[in-house]
């Protein structure tokens, strides 16, 4: 299994010949001008959310893959009316096998409303099981204890969690997150595009150390094996 990061909470995981894209935001990422989206793959995209700094290339990307849509019904609807047809719609706590493994989704901690003002539905996160690994991305969260029941589902390889506090958790609320998932290596999302948001990384990264726990923070750009 591989990751690649595209900044903000955007990256794509490589799992059984398959690339699942996640929370696509990047032209809009000054951080991001490196990526040109016309040059991404994707055989699924899965949105958390529907907040601009989730969605606003998905619709692009979609017609520029074919990729299938995974979202709430209340995305899935709504990107049907801006001509994206190819959407499977899921809601929290189903479970759906695709070809490359079983998605369940959870409970996320946020709000959720479209580009347009339309609404978004609940906001949602992860958990991806696979034969190459598991992990989960909790999407825009605040901490919360029905993270507990993550680790009575599955057993994880790895966690995707926001790090960037004032919208979503921050670094203290994340290492208190990987405690209940049991889940001691974290790729941190979600922090750094805005101002709002902008992390002390080094403090972060140490923080995580002295928990007993791996806070790995990637490059723009960057594929790591998982």
């Amino acid at each position: 299994m591989k990751i690649t990061y595209y900044g903000h909470s955007c990256f794509a995981i490589e799992v059984k010949d398959k690339t699942l894209l996640f929370d696509p935001f990047i032209t809009p990422n000054e951080l991001a001008k490196s990526i040109d989206i016309k040059s991404i793959k994707a055989d699924y995209i899965f949105i958390s959310h529907g907040h601009e700094d989730h969605i606003a290339d998905a619709i692009s990307i979609a017609l520029n893959t074919k990729a299938l849509v995974v979202a709430n019904w209340e995305i899935h609807t709504w990107l049907n009316n801006k001509g994206i047809s190819n959407t499977h719609p899921m809601n929290i706590g189903g479970n759906k096998t695709f070809d490359f493994g079983k998605i369940k989704l959870t409970n996320a901690v946020h709000s959720s409303g479209l580009p347009d003002g339309s609404y978004g539905g609940n906001p949602m996160g992860f958990i991806i099981e696979t034969t190459e690994g598991n992990l989960y991305y909790s999407g825009d969260t605040a901490l919360h204890l029905d993270m507990k029941l993550i680790s009575e589902w599955t057993t994880l390889n790895w966690a995707i969690l926001p790090i960037g506090d004032n919208f979503t958790m921050g670094v203290d609320d994340a290492i208190n997150a990987s405690t209940f998932i049991k889940c001691d290596n974290i790729i941190g999302v979600h922090y750094d595009t805005f101002p709002y948001i902008a992390i002390d990384k080094k403090q972060a990264v140490d923080k995580f150390l002295k928990s007993g726990k791996k806070l790995v923070l990637m490059n723009i750009g960057e594929t790591i094996d998982l």
